[in-house]
Order: structure tokens, then sequence, then C-alpha cells
């Protein structure tokens, strides 16, 4: 009997992938899961760990890609969809998402991503009646979607209406649609290193941005690129590495890290020399920490426990404080296209009432005379100026210490009249959008007095 009768039939190329990144979508979309749930730590999908590192790679990009552009492809399936999308099945608006993604911005053969999104369909029970549908739909994408963009690109569609309204009242509509482009692009993959940025930048093929950062376009998986396994850098974005450099000299002194995982800021300032404190309240987080800084050869203490409530484990005072706060973390949509969608406006305020109680914490921390470096990922005035403002105002103790040009690469356009960052996805304009933007922080340097 030849033995071709009991072989399992294998499942079309690229299938798996697309499955995966439906179920993701409909966890962001319809569940309020982030992306990096869903991806890593003990909460990813289960599928992941069966896709080859091609396919893995196709999936992320697929669905940061969706996100990245969803009120755009919100508006093109409402002008190709006489009834509208599907609501009652979540696995066909999922599949009329891939199959737009990939025909209108990535480089898969359209007959293949509308071939593949109604194999999605089919094989879902409550979705496989709208097989039909999705095909002559996404059929219909490729002949009439670029045409339908063309007309709607001056929209700014891609950010919900509410946070693009506030980036208009902070920074100006110019300035916010700026922004909004930035965000569309897919970004680079920034590295900070622990010496010869220019070595790395050519080893990485990449460059190395005026503050020190290697940026590189290198895709696939960070932990087979050369000196990841040697402990020679970590991912880091530009702006992100700027906050912790704002002590200055910090060989030999005591900082404290508050909110510290995964560890980038750590990173830096250990090795800088400093004798670092970490404190996150997350033991997950805290163990990630611990495995990068084995494999970077450095050394922190770590403290799990909920910053704002920590005294400070007997020290009698901290040199220096950084405080990296939870926030909205709007600035980093560019590399976290899920933030857009999950976050709301109301989320601010209490975020902000979180804020200023490890500001107040920090201060506490501090030695007569000790820095302290606040910052967030947040574009949202009320998590980054405004919190600084009401410190200021409370505890005559504290002064600010404007940051000169001067330390920051003398990038002037990051620096604002009272002397802190703000930076924008919008900064650092390259000629290849890729390889320009930071992610949007702001940070504050204040001295105890």
């Amino acid at each position: 009997m030849p033995p071709s009768r009991f072989a399992v039939p294998s499942e079309v190329p690229g299938l798996a992938a697309r499955r995966i990144a439906a179920d993701i979508l409909d966890g962001v979309l319809h569940k309020h899961r982030t992306l990096d749930d869903q991806l890593d730590g003990s909460g990813a999908h289960p599928g992941l760990k069966a896709l080859a590192d091609r396919d893995r790679a196709l999936m992320r990009r697929l669905v940061a890609t969706i996100l990245r552009r969803l009120g755009t492809l919100g508006h093109l399936l409402s002008r190709l969809l006489d009834r509208g999308v599907p609501t009652d099945a979540p696995r066909a608006q999922s599949a009329l998402l891939i199959g737009a993604a990939q025909i209108l911005w990535m480089d898969v053969p359209d007959h293949a991503a509308v071939d593949l999104s109604v194999r999605l369909v089919q094989s879902d029970r409550r979705a496989a009646k709208y097989a039909g549908l999705v095909n002559a739909v996404l059929r219909r994408c490729a002949r009439e979607g670029q045409p339908l963009i063309e007309e709607i690109k001056s929209q700014t569609l891609d950010i919900p209406p509410w946070l693009l309204a506030r980036w208009i009242g902070a920074y100006g509509e110019a300035t916010a649609r700026e922004m909004a482009r930035a965000i569309g692009h897919e970004p680079s993959l920034d590295i900070t290193v622990k010496a010869d940025a220019p070595q790395w930048a050519n080893r990485l093929h990449g460059e190395t941005l005026p503050t020190g950062t290697v940026r590189t376009l290198l895709q696939g998986s960070v932990t087979m690129l050369p000196g990841f396994s040697e402990g020679q850098w970590w991912v880091q974005d530009a702006a992100a590495a700027l906050p912790a450099r704002l002590f200055g000299d910090v060989a030999g002194k005591s900082i404290v890290d508050l909110c510290a995982a995964p560890g980038g800021k750590t990173a830096q300032l250990a090795q800088a020399g400093a004798r670092v404190t970490a404190v996150d309240r997350s033991p997950a987080r805290m163990a990630r920490l611990r495995d990068n800084l084995a494999r970077l050869s450095l050394q922190a203490d770590g403290v799990v426990t909920d910053a704002a409530e920590w005294h400070g484990g007997g020290n009698g005072g901290f040199d220096g404080v950084l405080v990296d706060a939870p926030c909205t973390s709007t600035g980093t949509i560019r590399r976290h296209p899920d933030v857009a969608w999950l976050r709301q406006e109301a989320d601010i305020a209490a975020l902000s009432a979180l804020q200023k109680r490890l500001l107040q914490k920090a201060v506490a921390l501090l030695k007569p005379g000790g820095t302290l470096v606040y910052c967030t990922c947040s574009l949202e005035p009320e998590e980054g100026e405004q919190a600084v403002a009401s410190l200021l105002a409370t505890e005559p103790g504290v002064r600010r210490a404007p940051i000169e040009v001067g330390e920051v690469s003398g990038l002037s356009e990051i620096v604002t009249a009272s002397g802190d960052l703000r930076t924008l996805p919008c900064h650092l304009p390259h000629a290849d959008p890729r390889l320009g933007g930071l992610d949007g922080f702001y940070t504050a340097r204040l001295v105890k007095t």
C-alpha cells in the first residue's frame, strides 16, 4: 500500500502566519490586549513557537502594518463594501484587513493575498459564508485600492480623532500632521552600543546618529545579529537613550532607576560606572531586566516593589533618581501601533496622578544636591510639562537644571525654551523615512537644593 495514503496533508504555505496575525488583531481590536502581551512572555500566542523565523517576521510586519494604517484601511473597505464590514464574524473583518494591507503596502502578489484571505475565512465556521464577499472585495481592492488611497492621503485617518485633536492643540496643526506622517512609516532598529558606535554601524549596515545611537534597517531576529550574544549592545530607541545621559559623570555614584524594566536605562547607567538600584513592580519584567543585564555583563541591584511606595531600602539618599514613569505611551506609536487603538483620553488623568506620586517619591529618595531626571514616552503635556510644573510649584526645595543643547549633540529642536527635552516622531528627518524619526519623549532635569 503506498505510504502517501497515510501522509498528513500539509497546510498551504503562509496560511499559519496569517491565521496567527488574525488572532492577534482580534486580541488588540476586540479584547484590548497589547501586542507585547500576545507576542512575548507567558501570554504569547501558542502558535508562534511553530512558526519559522521568516513566517514570524511576516506575521509581525503584517499586524504592525494593519494597525499603523487602520484608519485608512477602514475608510477604504467602507468604500468597497456595499453593506459595511461584517460584524457577526470577526475573522471576516480580519481577513479583509490582512488581504488589503498586503495588496496595498506589502511585497505580496495580489493573487496570493486574495487566496490566503479567502482560505482564512473558509476555515472559520462563522466567517465561511463570507468567502465569496472577501474574494470579491479584495479583487476590487487590487484594481481600485491605490487610486482610493490617493484621494484620502491628505486626511489624517490613522490617528484616532481625539488624539490628533490633542496634538494639534499642543503642537499646532502643521506639526501634528508631520507627526502623523512620521508614525505611518515602519521604524528602524535603534541600538545603544557599549563602545565604538561607528564600527558597529558598519557591521550592522546602518549609520550613527548625532547622539551616538546606531540605526539600522536590518530585519529578522535581533538575537541573530552580530554582537547580540556577546553583549555588545542592546535595543533602545534613540530618544529613550537620552535621559540617562543627563546625569553627567555617574562613575561611583548611587543612582536609583524607578520603573526600570526592561532595563535599557539601567544598562546605560551601569555601563557608565554608577552603582544602580533598579526598581520595578513586575516580577516578570524584573526577570527580563536581570536577563538583559546578564547578557551585557553589567551589574545592578534589583528590587521588585511598587516604586511609589518604596522607602529606599535603608539607603540614606541617592545621588540621582531616574523616573521613567508609566504613561499613555503615545510617543511610541511608531514602534507600538496598537497604543493608538488601545488608549483612551480618560487614561491620562489616572496616569498623571501616578506620575505626580512618583515625582514626589523621587524627591524624597534624593540626597541634598542630588539630581532627578524625569521622563515619559508620552506626547501629552499633562504627563510631561504639566507634571513637572506642578512639582516645582509645590516643592520649594527643587529647582530645574536646564539641559544645554551641547548635551544632546547640538539638536536644538529637541530642547524647549524652559531647558527640558521634547522629542517628536517627526524629528531627525531623513531622505529615507524609515531612517528618520524619534519616539516622542519628554525629559526634565531637576536638582534638590
